[in-house]
């Protein structure tokens, strides 16, 4: 069959438009859908008190100024500068602002992800699904983390490599170092665009044995473009020293068997199935379509590695397998269309997405007092509350779900928070063990010099302090029980009204606000 390109009617062009602008908004509305998983992220609290402690003192911290067990500790805010956009955005809406914010960027990476199946691939019906596919294994990342502007910004430079790779023209290469400039503030997972930039750079170098027949751009552009963004990432608070915590980050084995966002993915979600049969078919693609190419080879390989080791990095699976199905699909000859739509069509596709935003935001209701309602359903809202009006005072003992809750809303330090870096694996596993009521949990020293636990109502532990004459019970409900140590610290006396009054006990901090 002869192939021959078409034009795509105006009529065509704006359907087209509205069911990008429409497909762009669905990834919003699932987002949006559900809010209780983004309002309740545990790290979002942390991320604010950071946001806020740059903004008082004017400087990027350098010390741990939020754990009472790590405080003065070497830290970095590696993500800055995410942290004060979340910031603003708390402070002009609240909680609205947080769904706001996570709803939006999953727009933008939809559209972004469409953006590079257009250009790899001509069918537009193949790139709308690909698209849709992709999305909907990226579903449970939505929530209000950094880890979205990596997605995005992945997005952004596959795009790039990949159209640079098929048209051997190596201009679009400039934009990395911007991007990668912007990267390095807010997430440190821009480590892993250098990696791919890397393999892209190694790509013509393996071409001399492992022949493809790939054009891609000279390897000159492609190293200089790698050490541009190596230099680029550099223009952070912290200058080079952001690699050492990249470093600790990516070397501490232990958080892949404690932290649930780092396990491996489960296989109980039709999410996880669909992300590997993404993976599948794009290995078929290779082997079917396409020569074994060094770059899509590669990239496959280390999306399977990172992905399918840690489910918080689904996405670079997902963002792969999408692209290199997009270039590695046969396209109808009827179907070939690879005219981009007119300025007019895109203007009318970011409408009809902004337009069916708002839609969603107001048929779903969410507003702060909603989302304040499905917060107290996960996070101990109320027990906060309690601590605060009866001014207990006293060390605090929390799990490390909720200690970047605690450290937004209670603004005392914590014995702990999601900071896994910060803490260590010895610290974290003794953490767990004590909440889950090991064998040495009574023997934990955070808890030992505790004076006011915040503790989750089906916790082992929480049984067992309930039992514990070193603390009493003063408050408890579906979510979160409170307990108080009874004993002051000092001379072993009960004091459990000496708690209750602001700076009394000679062990006793400040008071909490």
């Amino acid at each position: 069959m002869q192939e021959f390109q078409t034009n795509p009617s105006r009529t065509d062009q704006a359907a087209r438009a509205l069911l990008i602008g429409l497909l762009c908004a669905v990834s919003a509305f699932v987002c949006l859908r559900g809010a209780t998983g983004a309002v309740a992220d545990p790290d979002v609290g942390w991320h604010l008190r950071t946001g806020q402690w740059i903004l008082q003192h004017h400087a990027f911290p350098r010390t741990d100024p939020f754990s009472r067990v790590s405080g003065g500790s070497a830290w970095q805010a590696y993500s800055w500068l995410f942290e004060l956009i979340l910031l603003k955005l708390y402070g002009w809406m609240n909680l609205q602002g947080l769904m706001i914010f996570t709803a939006a960027m999953m727009a933008l990476i939809a559209a972004a992800v469409y953006h590079m199946m257009s250009r790899l691939q001509a069918d537009f019906t193949q790139r709308a699904v690909l698209t849709i596919a992709v999305m909907f294994c990226l579903s449970r990342m939505s929530t209000p983390r950094p880890w979205l502007f990596t997605i995005l910004f992945f997005a952004l430079e596959m795009d790039i490599l990949m159209h640079v790779r098929q048209t051997g023209k190596s201009r679009e290469l400039l934009w990395l170092p911007l991007l990668f400039a912007l990267w390095a503030n807010v997430h440190i997972q821009f480590v892993d665009g250098l990696l791919v930039l890397g393999i892209a750079a190694t790509e013509p170098l393996l071409e001399r044995w492992w022949k493809s027949g790939t054009k891609g751009a000279p390897a000159r552009n492609l190293w200089l473009a790698l050490g541009a963004c190596v230099a680029a990432t550099c223009l952070n608070p912290y200058g080079p020293g952001i690699y050492k915590v990249a470093w600790q980050l990516g070397s501490q084995p232990g958080v892949l068997d404690s932290i649930a966002e780092m396990l491996a993915l489960p296989f109980r979600t039709l999410g996880d199935f669909a992300l590997l049969f993404l993976a599948l078919a794009a290995a078929g693609v290779l082997f079917r379509y396409r020569r074994l190419a060094p770059f899509e080879t590669l990239m496959l390989a280390m999306a399977a590695v990172l992905s399918f080791r840690s489910r918080r990095d689904l996405w670079v699976m997902a963002i792969t397998a999408g692209a290199i199905l997009a270039a590695g699909l046969p396209v109808r000859a009827e179907r070939e269309d690879r005219k981009n739509l007119p300025a007019w069509a895109l203007a009318l596709s970011a409408a009809s997405a902004v337009l069916a935003f708002v839609a969603s935001v107001a048929l779903l209701h969410l507003n702060n007092g909603r989302l304040q309602a499905m917060l107290a359903e996960k996070m101990p809202v109320r027990a906060v509350d309690v601590v605060k009006e009866r001014h207990y005072t006293g060390p605090l003992f929390n799990d490390y779900d909720w200690g970047g809750f605690l450290i937004w809303n209670l603004r005392e330090p914590v014995s702990i928070d999601g900071r896994a870096a910060l803490y260590g694996d010895k610290a974290i596993d003794r953490s767990r063990e004590t909440w889950s009521g090991g064998a040495k949990w009574a023997a934990d020293p955070d808890l030992q010099s505790a004076g006011v636990v915040i503790a989750p109502d089906g916790a082992a532990l929480t049984q067992l302090l309930r039992t514990d004459a070193r603390f009493e019970l003063t408050y408890e409900d579906k979510v979160a029980a409170v307990f108080v140590a009874r004993k002051d610290l000092k001379n072993g006396e009960n004091s459990v009204a000496a708690l209750n009054q602001a700076g009394s006990g000679a062990g006793s901090p400040r008071q909490l606000p």
